[in-house]
């Protein structure tokens, strides 16, 4: 007969690593019943069995009892003065076995998500913050959590909110912050800035304004403008600076992404507010400062509405740290 699970041919116990001893832990919590049928069919009788499966023997006897009332028949009977699996146990056990093995690898990828070194963080971001800033913070988280596991997503920024209440993702990295000008409040959202960027209107090489120091935007209203589309964060900021200034723009063209507003600038078909540097200045299009000067603030968005993974707090301080 085959030896317990965690148990050697000679009744010793294997060396378990973190994530094994923590998945025996839960699954003594999880499908304690079950577990003392595997260890029952181990041998050993009655009572080894139930120290083997963390229940005491009086418990033991209750369940065994009470699961034989429920199956309309023994499922273990005495021999001698121990007890054995009938035909009926023994068809519960195989059952059982084969029950607790997808249980215990599933709590055993529980207990690796509960640690730190090994979990796993899910990261959404905006499509302006993956060539560089996304690669540089987890790079330098991995330098210390190497076995930490990474899940990557690029979407806008009112689907990475959405994500955040669904549970899809752990962590965003966005812009504008919950409550900042043209952002509804949300306080089922916790967040911290971790930089800012400034502003700049970015137009045409050959246009009017392409050698000007700096530009006021309420003197802007004649021109036609490029945008992003809505549930853009970028989108919710341009909105919100040029109603500060008095107007609403005449927009030709939305597009879904920085380089695509940029090529349309360059192309002459318009103006367009965008964070300086997060692309390269084409020759086709110059950066003019604002003024007074206006900065979009990006930081990481999480749920406030349910504790943080280890691994993904960790993450989250890191890139608090690195501010």
């Amino acid at each position: 007969m085959a030896p317990p699970d965690g148990y050697q041919a000679d009744g010793t116990r294997d060396a378990p690593d973190t994530h094994d001893s923590a998945a025996d832990a839960a699954l003594t919590v999880l499908a304690p019943r079950v577990q003392l049928l595997r260890q029952l069919a181990g041998g050993g009788g009655l009572t080894a069995a139930a120290e083997r499966a963390g229940v005491p023997q009086p418990t033991a006897t209750r369940w065994l009892a009470e699961a034989s009332t429920a199956l309309g028949t023994d499922i273990t009977v005495r021999a001698g003065r121990g007890i054995r699996l009938t035909r009926a146990g023994e068809l519960l056990v195989d059952g059982a076995r084969a029950a607790m093995a997808e249980l215990r690898a599933a709590a055993r990828a529980a207990a690796a998500e509960a640690d730190p070194r090994t979990g796993t963080v899910t990261l959404g971001f905006l499509h302006t913050l993956g060539e560089t800033r996304v690669p540089q913070l987890v790079s330098g988280f991995r330098r210390d959590y190497p076995g930490v596991r990474f899940h990557l997503t690029q979407t806008f920024h009112e689907a990475l909110l959405d994500r955040l209440r669904d549970g899809a993702i752990d962590l965003a990295l966005t812009a504008p912050m919950p409550g900042e000008p043209g952002e509804t409040d949300h306080p089922d959202l916790a967040w911290n800035v971790l930089y800012e960027q400034p502003m700049r209107l970015v137009v045409p090489a050959a246009h009017r304004l392409a050698g000007a120091g700096r530009v006021r935007l309420h003197n802007l209203q004649s021109e036609t403008f490029i945008t992003l589309k809505h549930g853009y964060g970028l989108r919710h900021i341009t909105d919100a600076l040029l109603a500060e200034a008095g107007f609403v723009p005449g927009i030709a063209f939305e597009g879904e992404d920085v380089d695509t507003v940029r090529g349309l600038v360059g192309a002459g078909l318009g103006i367009a507010v965008l964070p300086a540097g997060d692309r390269s200045e084409t020759a086709a299009t110059v950066e003019v400062e604002l003024s007074p000067p206006a900065l979009r603030r990006i930081g990481l968005v999480w749920s406030a509405a349910r504790p943080l993974a280890p691994a993904v707090a960790a993450f989250r301080d890191h890139a608090v740290a690195s501010r």
